[in-house]
C-alpha cells in the first residue's frame, strides 16, 4: 500500500509546474488502474505493511477515492481555462486523496481518526475557496461544526479503547464485546453526522449547493462514504450493546428517508434536490448496516459504491447546465431537451441508476437492503416501499421538469455538450452498470 503512498506525494510537484494540469489528471487515472490489479483476499487483509493493508472494503472505496479524484480534476476544466488558483487546486484534490487513500488502508484506529478528520480540511478548503456565493462561508462552517461538534467524543472513545486493551488494530477489535453506553455513542454519533442520518444532515444540502463542481462530487461520490465504513468497522466491538439500541438508528433512518424523499418533491435547486436525495439513500445504508446481518453489510457496501458514481455523474450534469445557463432553478432549465439532446440521454442514464433501474448497482444494492430490513422486522417494509416508490418520484420529477417544457427565451447564447463532458459522464456511468457482471465480488465475503 505504500508504493501507492507515495505515488500520489510524487504527484504532488507536478502541480506546481507550468502546464500540467492534465498530466497530474492522467497519473490519477493510470494509478486507479494499477490499484485495480492488486489481488485481493477477500476473506482477510491482504497487502500489509507498517500498519497499513486493505480488504474488500477498502479495496472498493479507495479505487472510488482515486477514480472520483481524478474525475473532478476533469470537472473543473474551466478553473483550467481561467487559471483560477489552479495549482493550488490540483494541490488540494491530491491532498484529499492521501487523506482519503489512508484512511480506508489504515488499520490502526487512531490513525483512522487523525486521516477521517483531516479529510475535512481540503473540502473545507475546496468549498470556501472555489464556491459559487457569499453564503459558501456559512456551509463552510456548518460542515466544520457539525462533524468538530461529534468527532471529540470518538476521540475520547478511541483513548479509552487504548487505555483498556493497549491496541489499536481493526483486525484484533473482534475479539473484544463493549457493553457501555458512553463509547457506543461517542463511537456511533461522529459516523452517523458523517453519513449524515436525518436530523443531522442540514450541513450536507448547503454544502452541495455552495460548493463548486469538484466539491460537490468528492461531498456525494466519497465524504458520505467515510461515515459508513467507520461504521462497518466500529460495530464489530460493539455487538452486544449494537442489538438492544441500533432500533432507534433504524427507525430514525427510515422515517427520516421517507420524509426526505418528500422534501426532494418540493426543491427548485437542481444541486438541492440531488443532494437530498443522497441523504434518503444514506438512510437505507445506515439501516442496513444497524441491521447487523450479512445482506444488510453487503447491500450497504454495494449501494455506497454505487451512489457514489450515481451521485457523482449527476452534479457533473448539474454543472453542465449550470455552466451553460448561469443558474440552478429549474423553471430556468426547462427544455434542454431542444438543446442538447444527447446530454438528455446521460441525464436519462444516471437518474434511472439513481431510481435503482437495472442493472445499476444500486439495484442490487437495494435489493440486499430490502431483504436484510424486511427480515429484521416486517414492519420496515411499509418505509421502504415509500422510499423506493418517493425515489422513483423525485427522479421522474427532475428529469420532466429540466428536459421538457418550454425553454427560457433569456438564452441568447449557447453551446452543446463537449467531448471532455461525454467522457466524464462515461466514467461515471460504465463502471456503475458494469460491475453488476462482477457481483459476485460484492456479495461474497467475510
Amino acid at each position: 500500500m505504500l508504493k501507492f503512498f507515495f505515488m500520489i506525494i510524487f504527484l504532488m510537484p507536478l502541480c506546481f509546474l507550468k502546464k500540467m494540469f492534465w498530466l497530474v489528471q492522467m497519473s490519477m487515472f493510470i494509478m486507479f488502474f494499477i490499484f485495480s490489479m492488486l489481488t485481493i483476499n477477500i476473506m482477510n487483509y491482504c497487502n500489509l505493511g507498517y500498519m497499513l493493508g486493505c480488504d474488500l472494503i477498502s479495496f472498493g472505496l479507495i479505487l472510488l477515492s482515486i477514480c472520483i479524484c481524478s474525475l473532478m480534476i476533469m470537472a473543473s476544466e474551466k478553473l483550467y481555462k481561467y487559471g483560477f488558483f489552479i495549482k493550488f487546486f490540483m494541490m488540494n484534490v491530491i491532498f484529499l486523496l492521501i487523506m482519503l487513500f489512508m484512511t480506508f488502508c489504515t488499520m490502526n484506529l487512531f490513525m483512522f481518526y487523525l486521516f477521517f478528520e483531516g479529510s475535512l480540511i481540503p473540502v473545507l478548503l475546496l468549498i470556501i475557496g472555489w464556491g459559487y456565493q457569499p453564503e459558501r462561508l456559512q456551509a463552510g462552517m456548518y460542515l466544520l461544526f457539525y462533524t468538530l461538534f461529534v468527532s471529540l467524543p470518538l476521540l475520547m472513545g478511541v483513548f479509552y479503547m487504548f487505555n483498556e486493551m493497549n491496541c489499536m488494530m481493526m483486525y484484533f477489535l473482534k475479539f473484544y464485546d463493549y457493553n457501555i453506553y458512553m463509547l457506543y455513542f461517542s463511537m456511533v454519533m461522529a459516523f452517523l453526522v458523517k453519513m449524515p442520518m436525518y436530523f443531522s444532515h442540514l450541513w450536507l444540502p448547503k454544502a452541495h449547493v455552495e460548493a463548486p463542481i469538484s466539491g460537490s462530487m468528492i461531498l456525494a461520490g466519497i465524504m458520505l462514504k467515510l461515515g459508513g465504513y467507520g461504521l462497518i468497522r466500529m460495530l464489530i466491538f460493539l455487538q452486544k450493546i449494537s442489538l438492544n439500541l441500533n432500533i432507534l438508528w433504524i427507525i430514525i433512518s427510515l422515517v427520516g428517508g421517507f420524509y426526505i424523499s418528500l422534501k426532494c418533491l418540493c426543491q427548485i435547486d437542481i444541486k438541492s434536490l440531488i443532494a437530498y436525495s443522497s441523504v434518503a439513500h444514506m438512510g437505507m445504508v445506515i439501516g442496513g448496516i444497524m441491521t447487523m446481518n450479512y445482506w444488510g453489510y453487503v447491500g450497504s457496501y454495494i449501494l455506497m459504491i454505487g451512489h457514489g458514481l450515481c451521485s457523482s455523474g449527476l452534479f457533473c450534469l448539474a454543472n453542465i447546465s449550470f455552466e451553460r445557463l448561469q443558474t440552478r432553478g429549474m423553471m430556468m432549465s426547462k427544455g434542454m431537451l431542444n438543446f442538447m439532446p444527447s446530454m438528455s440521454l446521460w441525464w436519462f442514464l444516471l437518474l434511472s441508476s439513481s431510481m435503482a433501474a437495472p442493472p445499476s448497482l444500486n439495484l442490487m444494492g437495494e435489493i440486499s437492503l430490502i431483504n436484510s430490513l424486511i427480515s429484521w422486522s416486517f414492519l420496515s417494509m411499509i418505509m421502504l416501499m415509500m422510499i423506493t416508490f418517493f425515489s422513483a418520484t423525485y427522479s421522474l420529477y427532475l428529469y420532466s421538469y429540466t428536459q421538457h417544457g418550454e425553454y427560457s427565451l433569456g438564452l441568447y447564447s449557447f453551446y452543446m455538450g463537449l467531448s471532455r463532458e461525454f467522457l466524464l459522464l462515461t466514467l461515471h456511468w460504465l463502471p456503475l452498470n458494469l460491475l453488476i457482471l462482477k457481483i459476485d465480488y460484492f456479495m461474497i465475503w467475510f
